[in-house]
């Protein structure tokens, strides 16, 4: 039986997005979300708990994401779980679990570099975007993770 490997944050971002090239010259980027959750404990008082998730999204969507998301900005995104694992420096096995974000949605209002309203307060999708005329899909998104072999550049 097949599983299901789907994750949904609303949030907002914790730093701004890192944008780098893989050595094909394919888009990657990197940043975190914030999530809260509130509740009332057992005397009654509130208490929060805040999530911090990582977040990498791939192709014109984290170009995208560079160019209009920053610290703060509140985006509504959908992706999946996956776990990485490298040898660091002294040969020790490293892990990171983070969201591979397939759609994303900038929320409110925000600047980009020129001062210039980004958004409009309206959420902007950038969950399916086109690629040049023959270029072959890859799953959901035309700008999905490299094809295994191809080296991640962090």
């Amino acid at each position: 039986m097949a599983g299901v490997n789907k994750v949904i944050l609303l949030g907002n971002l914790g730093r701004d997005p890192e944008l780098r090239y893989t050595q094909s010259g394919q888009a990657v980027a990197n940043f975190t979300v914030a999530t809260s959750e509130t509740w009332n404990d057992k005397n009654g008082e509130k208490s929060e708990r805040t999530e911090w998730h990582r977040v990498v999204v791939w192709g014109k969507t984290a170009e995208l994401c560079s160019k209009y998301l920053s610290k703060g900005r509140s985006v509504y995104l959908e992706g999946r779980i996956q776990t990485r694992e490298w040898e660091d420096k002294e040969k020790q096995k490293r892990y990171t679990t983070e969201v591979t974000a397939q759609t994303v949605q900038f929320l409110g209002s925000g600047r980009n570099d020129t001062g210039e309203t980004a958004g409009g307060g309206n959420p902007a999708s950038m969950g399916t975007p086109t690629g040049p005329q023959g270029e072959e899909p890859r799953g959901p998104m035309n700008d999905g993770p490299p094809e295994p072999g191809d080296d991640i550049p962090f």
